[in-house]
């Protein structure tokens, strides 16, 4: 009987073959396999180390590892997430999940239709500007949405702040007028120290400036709403989602009210759209022609064959610049564990450290180590067939060209007598093409990445959905600035030195 123990002694000696005698050998049946189109995206393996002996190795990890189980599970509103014993329901938010929650998801986003309709009326008067006050997945997704999809004219002047820098938040004060301004402030258990403490201050611009009810002007974006009236939120202005949606998968709920404002209610319904088709293909789509699951056999292979710490993410179009940022929280936050479903520690490497840019810039600074460094590292491109803009048509084509060059040169690279010169190739990448880059496409890629955590999860045995890694530093932060923890001689010194306490 095979095991999982198995399976991973497999893959330990599993040979992989140089990329250019993989794509050599049958290029057509490669493509066949390694190339997929779902949600009007091609997602592109060709260019990795996949190949049959990889793919059959690990489908039959993901069977004994009960991926099919883990994933009706997922859907069904079951248990996901066994450390907090609650369920995992951003798909409910995309109308796929417990009939119970998908309904209780739909009359949220209703509520916030009403809401948005509501100060598109006038209900707060004219307001033009909105502040949204949040921290990681509170703020990551709203952001991301918005400079990737309102650059062709947002509603709204939308500023979101995160950091607790001050300076972070006297940035936007400078750009806006209290008087036509609202506050969103996203906070999942509405405790969070930094966004409450911005808030604080948000409120205090907000009379300093002449606003006679400050607190009349905020938005509040949680799954605690009786927190939020203890803070001094009416009910009426609360915007609440389930409490079985993480933090990191809740730009589908009401912490998507920012995106629903700037953008109109049309392009939301279009991002959850794009997401439930990437839903739909997920769950029902087996074994290597799921490309979520197919994406995680690579991840896999790079982890724990090749050793490969790190997974480098470039988004070639200005419009995605923030995707990296925002796959960091989603991978590292998600399966940053080191222990399997029953506590037992893992014998495998877990989430590779996710980092990246943008292309064309990157090539200028990082692609040297990527193509003759002595780190392996697996390369994900992002691209779009069609621009954002009405210049010329020689920009888009030397963006796009760029990035199928580089995913070219890393595979075959270019052998020189000269090391200096000598580029080894054998380099993997992927590559991700939309049609547009439109809302339905972004919810598509958002949700891509996401059930490719939870493929990457079942195969190695992990819970993706508690971080309670987050925890540590914030209860020492606030034991420190309470002065209710003793700490170390070292880190006395140092709070010595910065704060003179």
């Amino acid at each position: 009987m095979t095991t999982a123990d198995h399976a991973w002694q497999a893959l330990a000696e599993w040979q992989p073959r140089k990329l250019t005698e993989l794509v050599a050998a049958d290029p057509e049946a490669r493509l066949q396999v390694l190339v997929r189109n779902v949600a009007d995206i091609r997602f592109d393996f060709a260019k990795t180390h996949l190949d049959g002996d990889a793919i059959a190795i690990l489908s039959g990890l993901a069977e004994v590892q009960d991926f099919d189980g883990r994933r009706k599970t997922l859907f069904s509103g079951g248990i996901a997430n066994p450390t907090e014993g609650r369920a995992a329901e951003h798909s409910a938010e995309r109308g796929d999940g417990a009939p119970e929650s998908v309904h209780a998801a739909q009359a949220l986003h209703q509520r916030m239709r009403m809401l948005v309709d509501a100060i598109e009326a006038g209900a707060f008067g004219e307001i033009r500007h909105l502040l949204h006050i949040g921290i990681g997945g509170s703020a990551l997704g709203p952001d991301l949405l918005i400079d990737a999809l309102g650059r062709q004219g947002s509603r709204y002047d939308v500023a979101v702040v995160s950091n607790v820098d001050g300076a972070a938040l006297d940035e936007a004060f400078r750009k806006f007028s209290p008087e036509h301004t609202l506050v969103a402030v996203a906070s999942k258990t509405f405790t969070t120290t930094e966004t409450l403490l911005n808030a604080a201050s948000a409120l205090q611009w907000l009379e300093e400036g002449g606003v006679d009810d400050p607190l009349g002007r905020v938005i509040a974006l949680t799954a605690m709403p009786e927190r939020a009236i203890e803070w001094g939120v009416d009910e009426t202005r609360i915007l609440p989602f389930n409490e079985t949606v993480g933090g990191r998968y809740s730009l589908w709920s009401s912490i998507g009210f920012p995106a629903a404002l700037a953008l109109g209610w049309d392009a939301f319904a279009d991002l959850l759209e794009g997401a439930a088709e990437m839903d739909r293909h997920f769950r029902l789509a087996d074994g290597a022609d799921n490309v979520c699951l197919l994406a995680a056999f690579a991840d896999q292979i790079y982890a724990n064959r090749l050793d490969c710490q790190t997974r480098a993410v470039f988004a070639y179009d200005e419009r995605l610049r923030l995707l990296p940022d925002y796959l960091q929280q989603l991978e590292m936050e998600s399966n940053g564990k080191s222990v399997t479903f029953d506590g037992k520690p893992l014998a495998q490497q877990t989430a590779p450290i996710t980092w990246g840019g943008v292309g064309t810039d990157a090539q200028h600074a990082v692609f040297q180590l990527l193509h003759q460094g002595t780190h392996l590292t697996p390369v994900e491109f992002v691209v779009a067939r069609e621009p954002d803009h009405l210049l010329d048509d020689a920009h888009h084509e030397t963006l796009v060209s760029n990035c199928i060059a580089q995913g070219a040169a890393l595979m075959t690279g270019r052998a020189s007598d000269d090391g200096a010169r000598n580029y080894p190739g054998n380099r993997p990448s992927t590559t991700i093409l939309l049609d547009q880059v439109t809302p339905h496409s972004l919810g598509a890629l958002i949700a891509f990445y996401e059930h490719r955590v939870f493929a990457n999860a079942v195969l190695l045995g992990i819970n993706p959905f508690d971080q309670f890694g987050v925890e540590l530093g914030k209860e020492m932060a606030k034991g420190l600035a309470e002065g209710t923890v003793e700490f170390d001689p070292a880190t006395r010194a140092l709070m010595q030195a910065a704060l003179g306490d």
